[in-house]
């Protein structure tokens, strides 16, 4: 199976990016690396914080990575630094093909044991945090969204572990698929319809309702 390996662990910690004017009035996707072992939680690893919950944290989005193959093409985009956490994720991944990750896909990192569940969807937030225009635009664009994950086993994880893809579904529908289903390419959401079982549990009645309304579109 493919293996590899974690660059970064990063959380949030107390001090959250304040969001003057905006509620809730914070945000926790300033994250920073952090040094040894890190608790992963069912909920997410120790020390993050996750303020909004209608569209952040939960069974299905307890853990998000995001591939330092992918950061590098951004910092290239926009000759910029972008050390891991920059992007919001607790996990900077190298050797994984993030946005081919199939959904369902179960990673083995440390002691912990996780199962790739969605895309990430940048938000306005994200855009201010970086100060770039058109950065939500853009990032949909490029397509490379990172891989929310759930927390199957508790345990730890640390820079420098491997990341091993354990097991596989034979659906092959990808995070990258999921991600144009839901943004820019919407006639593809049937697509999705044999992994539906493995998306975070809040997202699978609205998912499954909209594959059915495409359908009958086009029946």
């Amino acid at each position: 199976m493919t293996r590899g390996r974690l660059d970064a662990v990063c959380v949030s910690g107390s001090d959250l990016l304040p969001l003057p004017g905006r509620r809730p009035n914070r945000s926790g996707i300033d994250k920073r690396p952090v040094a040894g072992r890190v608790a992963v939680h069912l909920l997410g690893l120790d020390g993050d914080v996750q303020v909004n919950r209608r569209y952040h944290g939960g069974e299905g989005q307890a853990v998000y990575a995001y591939a330092q193959e992918d950061a590098g093409w951004w910092a290239a985009e926009l000759d910029r630094e972008l050390p891991a956490g920059r992007f919001g994720e607790n996990l900077r991944t190298t050797g994984l093909d993030l946005t081919g990750a199939v959904l369902g896909e179960r990673w083995r990192v440390g002691t912990a044991l996780l199962e790739v569940t969605s895309c990430r969807i940048p938000c306005a937030n994200f855009e201010r945090f970086w100060g770039v225009p058109q950065l939500v635009k853009r990032f949909t664009a490029r397509g490379a969204s990172g891989a929310y994950l759930r927390v199957l086993e508790t345990g730890d994880v640390g820079a420098g572990d491997a990341v091993e893809v354990v097991s596989r579904p034979d659906h092959g529908v990808t995070v990258g698929q999921l991600f144009r289903a839901t943004t820019t390419q919407r006639r593809r959401l049937p697509e999705i319809a044999p992994a539906l079982e493995h998306l975070p549990l809040r997202d699978r009645p609205k998912v499954a309702a909209r594959i059915q309304k495409r359908l009958a579109a086009t029946a």
